[in-house]
């Protein structure tokens, strides 16, 4: 028989980490620096708030895959379960065989009247040890492969109920990782209700400080987001531009961090405008790049920033039909002196798609 090892559980460790990630306040003040106030207080809670979603999505992931591979596990011992009966089966049917044959030559005759038919004593005694280790053999085999079933069912009955077990955890994950969700979403809608406010103000209402990621870019660029789908690209046309769109978009959830390309100096902050929320940053070799439509800053005018720090978060301020960001490349600060952003990241090792 071979033997089944099963892997330790994770889901239990996983979901009490979940559970404290779930019950972690959310403070309504800035975290620190600048004068975010009620906006930083928000800016902020939606950053934790994505950190958390995604570690339950993977805590989630985790689960669902173990849970598969019980299940998987569980249905191996089955099938082995059903190949021990096939062959139980077989030897109950040779056990058959052997008492039958052994009744026609004369195994089923009392033992008086096997001496006395016996054409000699050694005859007699090869007949009854024939017998004797055939019966033996059976029996072993029956009783070893009774006892290896035994097994198979109490191993197949705990792979069942760890497969059951990690069911109901995964379930109560998924409810923690709806319920996160949920925070999330209605943060996002109160950080935009926030920027959407500064904006139609013209008046920035601060730097909210974000707690940044340890992250280090050996390269020195990074995409100006993590995750995304591009959308409209540079020089495209469409009703939303005077002429020809000047940058290249990222289609990003409200709340989503945004990085700096490199390093640099923020050289210009400001809200309102076509362009609502936005940053300027200039790196060394003379070029500049614009973010805007965000929904918080993070960063103050003058501060020098290095690649991949979140300087803000995406939104959807100013002229803009959804959430996203809106990237430029410039040789100037100034609108209209903008260069393709896809070549010009590749030529720096970050390439976009």
């Amino acid at each position: 028989m071979p033997s089944f090892r099963r892997r330790p559980l994770l889901v239990p460790a996983l979901l009490c980490a979940l559970a404290v990630l779930a019950a972690r306040p959310h403070a309504d003040a800035d975290a620190g620096g600048g004068g975010g106030g009620a906006d930083g207080g928000t800016a902020a809670e939606v950053a934790r708030l994505y950190a958390d979603a995604a570690v339950a999505t993977q805590q989630y992931e985790e689960g669902r895959r173990e849970a598969d591979t019980q299940r998987a596990r569980a249905q191996r011992y089955e099938e082995l379960l059903d190949r021990q009966r096939r062959e139980i089966a077989v030897l109950h049917e040779d056990l058959g065989r052997i008492a039958r044959a052994q009744y026609r030559e004369g195994g089923g005759l009392p033992v008086a009247a096997q001496i006395v038919l016996a054409g000699s004593p050694e005859q007699l005694m090869r007949g009854q040890h024939v017998f004797s280790q055939a019966n033996m053999a059976v029996d072993n085999a029956i009783g070893k492969s009774r006892r290896a079933q035994e097994r198979l069912v109490a191993d197949e009955a705990k792979a069942a109920a760890a497969w059951q077990e990690l069911e109901k955890r995964n379930g109560e994950l998924a409810q923690l990782k709806q319920s996160i969700e949920h925070k999330l979403e209605e943060a996002r809608t109160r950080l935009q209700g926030e920027a959407d406010a500064s904006a139609l103000a013209g008046s920035c209402r601060g730097v909210a400080r974000l707690e940044q990621p340890p992250a280090s870019y050996a390269q020195g660029w990074v995409a100006p987001v993590e995750t995304y789908e591009l959308s409209a690209g540079f020089g495209s046309g469409g009703e939303r531009w005077a002429n020809r769109h000047t940058g290249q978009d990222f289609a990003v959830p409200i709340g989503t961090p945004v990085r700096s390309v490199g390093e640099g100096r923020v050289v210009a902050v400001s809200c309102g405008g076509a362009f609502g929320i936005q940053i300027v940053i200039e790196h060394p070799g003379g070029y500049y790049t614009q973010y805007a439509h965000l929904a918080s800053v993070a960063v103050d005018q003058g501060e020098r920033v290095t690649a991949g720090q979140w300087i803000g978060q995406a939104g959807t301020t100013g002229n803009s039909t959804g959430p996203h960001l809106h990237f430029e490349v410039r040789v100037t600060p100034e609108l209209g002196s903008g260069v393709d952003p896809v070549p010009w990241l590749a030529a720096r090792g970050v390439p976009l798609g």
